[in-house]
């Protein structure tokens, strides 16, 4: 009876183990750096334990599923001992049937159950005893030499160093966050902002080329400094032979000062302070600093053949972290307009990352970034103004083109009629990514 017994409790611990440890391999696995850091930095009992621990997954991963083996193992051995003893083949058959249900219940579903309800909780109580048992050095030593041995029988790379969580699973985190109304939809727009501001480029943000206003550095005070007004702007770019030729920025105040002291018929070119230039595929996150850093409101964007390409100010810059900054000089039309219907009409200049967005499509990559230039790609030619193509789905239609440069571009979505017969049109297809 004394050994029964024994064994009766020997099968009740080891059922409760296997609970304790259940829960401590989901409630960890859920847990993320992140979370951990935090609740260490709230000063929760545990939190120093649960930090080491998600630091390195790996050590305690493998250690805790090892013991947990074992006490199924140990628990159904002992109850199929026991009802065999009871019951002979019968005893057998009932014990399955009660490892079946107690082990998933208390020892599986119960416990991973409230893992998943209560993370934090359930991660900040097992933190310190999984923590000594990665230390134990028995159990240490067998779960390696154990994985030792799986990695003979079938040979891998293991675990790699790197992220727990990729940028995607962060925007998703953050999607989430606003569902849950944790964070507003402002706060969320500016965290996109702030994540995809890494991966622009110069090229992506800047002022192209043709609507770039400068001066002749011949041109008098007088005369520069009635195109900065009638433009309002504060800094105007000059140049020598040709627009390629710019040798620096010329500051309105120091056309107004110039006037003040009467040098209002002199030329520009004495006031022209340096420029600083840029490749336009420099990322936007590493010119920003720069221009904080030498207090520099304007550079000067040049492309692999050392011609001028565009300029990017540091409100463009800007632009991209917190949406459109418009004063009272600006007088640009609105970037996206939502006709109704599925239809808008927006400007040329549109990104194409944003124009994925209005559409939730995937565009291949091509040689273009804006709508316009997608446009140009499908089309093979400039269009003229009401030329059109249909596209994924979509008709792109010039509404607006000055001169070779297109400057509006309405966006419908095509009917089933359109869709099935354009389904062998080559011009309707998108490009292939180059």
């Amino acid at each position: 009876m004394s050994t029964t017994a024994l064994m009766v409790a020997s099968v009740f611990v080891l059922i409760g183990m296997a609970s304790v440890l259940a829960l401590a391999e989901t409630s960890l696995t859920r847990i993320n750096r992140i979370r951990a850091l935090t609740l260490a930095e709230e000063g929760k009992k545990g939190s120093k334990q649960l930090l080491k621990l998600v630091d390195h997954p790996e050590r305690f991963l493998n250690p805790v599923l090892l013991l947990v083996l074992l006490c199924h193992l140990g628990a159904a051995s002992l109850v199929g001992v026991l009802a065999e003893r009871w019951a002979g083949a019968l005893g057998v058959t009932l014990a399955v049937v009660f490892e079946l249900v107690v082990i998933f219940v208390l020892a599986e579903a119960v416990p991973k159950t409230y893992a998943v309800q209560h993370p934090d909780r359930a991660a900040l109580r097992v933190a310190p005893l999984v923590a000594a048992i990665v230390a134990f050095p028995p159990v240490r030593l067998l779960s390696r030499a154990l994985i030792g041995l799986a990695n003979v029988l079938v040979p891998g790379r293991g675990l790699k160093s790197g992220p727990f969580v990729s940028e995607e699973e962060l925007l998703a985190t953050v999607d989430v966050a606003v569902e849950d109304e944790v964070i507003e939809r402002e706060e969320r727009k500016l965290i996109h902002s702030i994540i995809q501001f890494g991966d622009t480029v110069v090229r992506e943000v800047m002022v192209p080329r043709p609507d770039i206003l400068a001066v002749e550095a011949r041109a008098s005070v007088k005369d520069a400094l009635e195109v900065a007004l009638s433009a309002g702007y504060s800094r105007i770019p000059v140049y020598e032979q040709g627009i390629d030729d710019i040798i620096g920025i010329l500051y309105t105040k120091d056309l107004i000062r110039s006037i003040h002291d009467g040098r209002g018929d002199e030329p520009v070119r004495a006031l022209v302070r340096a420029a600083n230039y840029v490749p336009e595929t420099k990322r936007v996150a590493e010119l920003l600093p720069e221009m904080q850093k030498h207090k520099q409101h304007m550079a000067v964007v040049i492309d692999e053949h050392g011609g001028v390409a565009g300029l990017v100010t540091l409100e463009d810059l800007i632009e991209e972290l917190v949406g459109e900054i418009v004063d009272e000089y600006d007088v640009e039309e609105a970037p996206i307009e939502d006709l109704g219907g599925g239809e808008f009409r927006v400007n040329a200049r549109m990104p194409i990352d944003e124009l994925e967005e209005l559409l939730h499509v995937d565009l291949p990559e091509g040689h273009y970034d804006t709508v316009g230039g997608l446009l140009l790609d499908l089309l093979g030619h400039v269009p003229a103004e009401g030329e059109s193509v249909p596209f994924d789905g979509h008709r792109l239609t010039a509404e607006k083109v000055q001169g070779r440069r297109i400057g509006r571009v309405r966006i419908s979505p095509l009917h089933a009629a359109e869709k099935s017969a354009g389904a062998g049109d080559s011009a309707g297809s998108l490009p292939e990514p180059r």
